[in-house]
């Protein structure tokens, strides 16, 4: 960075341009009476006095500047952690929040870089005001000079005019647009050669009421770029609502670098100053400017003349230990991070713990089981078992009835449970589906803030397109009753999935129940019992045609054993089997189940808590943000 003064700049901007003075050159004043603010001058009056042998000291050159630092604070101070956190801030969420709620914070971010690679020697102070309240006489009055204009003619002051104390604040005056003839130096003199201002770069800033629109605008500008700002205001317009509303009351978080001056109080008799200085603080209270009072950090509010000199040198006491602390800059960026962190609080901070618990997830499950049928396909999976057992250790005759139900006559008990299923039942399972989304949505996005909470909702209405159609695949794999049907399939394919057999393997389950090993022999067992019948049977009718010897009792007694030993056979079965087609009906009704919650869980559950996730990451951001905040905003 060039440690020059503006001014120096503007000259040797024009030195290199082929001309020894630019057009807007400002003569210096030196000893006879002249400006002595340009460094050509300077050069020429350390060249006259080494001529002449003088002792005195050298004036400072370009060549004897020191280089400039970056840092504000210590690597361990809490603005460089905060300007990170909210850089993160800013680029997680991009893609949730519109760019104009953004924008504060990018500016922030950008001056703040611009700021750092800037002097940090240097203090930028902005002296602002109404028109008539005295700012200009009190800038001349710090200087020690008659630098800018006063006079009765309002506007007197139309554009920037700075008064750098040392060199190295040429880039600090470049950014704030201050033109190089408008860049001045201290007259020689006590205000000159105060050590304690040395570093200070102090501005003059046009009217902030002035009719005219761009000198509010480079108000406004120049404002939102210095350091420190000193607010002159007068006995008549000290509550102008103008000031206090459009000015003071926004900027109520940059107090520490906030100076407000009473002036003009040789124009009030008595106490009054006194009175009219408690009332300003009053409104400054009101505006929420906390008074640096008591050792307390906070504005600093006071009382003076500019024009007669009363509490000037106060003033420049209080200004000159504000510069030398070095801190201005580092106060006013942090100031300008509680403020963009304020703006961003109600899309970030939510009113109470949301996310996404297990309650919340298991009745998303639930209603997902319940609309794909899982309880109705571990009962369907359970009667299969049953059925099956039946073929298998049923007597003859009884097998042969059930076929009789089987081929679907009129009456039958398979056509009369078909007829008996509730159709809105089964046309509102995607509904069911929809639902359960909507709900876990609406408890994922409870308490978020509104950006997030839409990108929550949109996260699980995305990832549940393609659910439902997802939900009925795995219903049909499973066999589960009527799910074709919610799928839009055809009666056909309804009638397939309700039939008999328990459709394509679902997460490594059998297509068909698995046979007991001691089905084979109850499957003998009732074998034996029905030629027990068949030979009894027989042995009476060859009794009754004569072709055998007479004797009832033994023939009656093998076919009585056979005719009860049959259904013996068949309930013992059914007893043996009850818990073992339970617990394959439950398995049946556990693996629909997970597989829907798993199908739930990757479409919708995932997208929303990675949502959520990306808010906790920001939350922590802006928790980083806020930490240190020297506002208590």
């Amino acid at each position: 960075m060039t440690a020059v003064t503006d001014q120096d700049n503007s000259n040797s901007n024009s030195s290199r341009g082929g001309s020894g003075k630019s057009d807007g050159e400002v003569p210096g004043r030196g000893g006879d009476g002249r400006w002595d603010d340009g460094l050509i001058a300077r050069r020429a009056a350390a060249a006259e006095a080494r001529e002449a042998g003088g002792a005195g000291p050298r004036t400072p050159t370009e060549d004897d500047v020191e280089p400039q630092v970056e840092a504000y604070v210590p690597s361990g101070g809490p603005l460089p952690p905060r300007l990170d956190a909210l850089r993160e801030l800013v680029g997680l969420s991009r893609a949730r929040l519109d760019r104009d709620t953004l924008a504060e914070a990018g500016r922030v971010l950008d001056e703040a870089a611009a700021r750092q690679r800037l002097s940090s020697r240097h203090t930028v102070i902005a002296v602002a005001g109404a028109t008539g309240s005295g700012k200009s006489t009190l800038f001349n009055a710090l200087a020690g000079a008659p630098i800018s204009d006063t006079g009765l003619r309002r506007p007197t002051t139309s554009q920037p005019i700075a008064c750098s104390w040392t060199d190295g604040a040429a880039g600090l005056l470049d950014r704030l647009a201050v033109p190089g003839r408008l860049r001045r130096r201290p007259h020689p003199g006590p205000a000159a050669s105060d050590e304690a201002l040395q570093g200070l770069v102090l501005v003059d800033l046009p009217d902030h009421d002035s009719a005219a629109t761009e000198h509010r605008d480079q108000v406004d500008r120049v404002l939102a770029l210095v350091d420190a700002v000193i607010w002159v205001v007068d006995p008549e317009k000290y509550a102008d609502a103008a000031l206090h509303e459009r000015y003071l009351r926004p900027l109520a978080g940059h107090a520490e670098v906030t100076f407000v001056v009473l002036n003009q109080t040789d124009r009030l008799p008595g106490e009054a100053a006194d009175l009219v200085l408690d009332d300003l603080r009053r409104l400054l209270d009101e505006d929420g400017i906390a008074l640096g009072e008591h050792g307390e950090p906070g504005a600093t509010v006071m009382s003076l003349s500019a024009l007669t000199g009363d509490g000037v040198p106060e003033l420049r006491e209080m200004v000159g230990r504000f510069v030398q602390a070095r801190t201005a800059a580092t106060r006013r960026l942090s100031a300008d991070v509680d403020a963009a962190a304020a703006r961003l609080r109600p899309v970030y901070v939510a009113e109470g713990r949301p996310g996404l618990g297990e309650r919340a997830r298991d009745e998303f499950t639930d209603r997902l089981a319940e609309a794909v049928g899982a309880a109705a396909t571990g009962q369907a999976a359970e009667r299969e078992w049953r059925r099956n057992a039946g073929r298998a250790c049923g007597t003859p005759w009884l097998r042969l009835w059930r076929w009789y139900e089987n081929r679907g006559l009129p009456g039958s008990l398979d056509r009369m449970g078909q007829a008996l299923t509730p159709p809105e039942e089964e046309l509102t399972a995607r509904q069911r589906v929809e639902q359960a989304v909507r709900i876990v949505a609406d408890d994922a996005a409870d308490g978020l803030p509104g950006p997030w909470a839409q990108a929550v909702r949109e996260a699980a209405f995305n990832g549940a397109k393609g659910l439902s159609e997802a939900l009925d695949e795995l219903a049909v794999r499973a066999g589960s009753p009527g799910a074709s049907k919610r799928g839009g399939g055809s009666e056909t394919g309804q009638g397939a999935s309700a039939g008999t057999s328990l459709g394509a393997p679902l997460g490594g389950r059998p297509a068909k129940p698995p046979r007991p090993k001691w089905w084979p022999a109850a499957v003998l067992a009732q074998v034996s019992m029905t030629l027990l019948q068949i030979f009894g049977g027989l042995w009476l009718v060859g009794q009754i045609i004569g072709v055998l010897e007479p004797g009832l009792v033994t023939p009656a007694l093998i076919m009585l054993a056979g005719v009860v030993g049959g259904p013996l056979v068949e309930w013992s079965c059914a007893a043996a089997i009850r818990g073992p087609a339970r617990r394959y009906g439950q398995d049946a009704e556990r693996r629909l189940r997970d597989a829907a919650a798993a199908c739930g869980r990757a479409r919708v559950l995932d997208p929303v808590a990675a949502e959520l996730v990306r808010y906790r990451e920001v939350r922590e951001r802006y928790v980083t943000v806020t930490e240190f905040s020297t506002t208590g905003r």
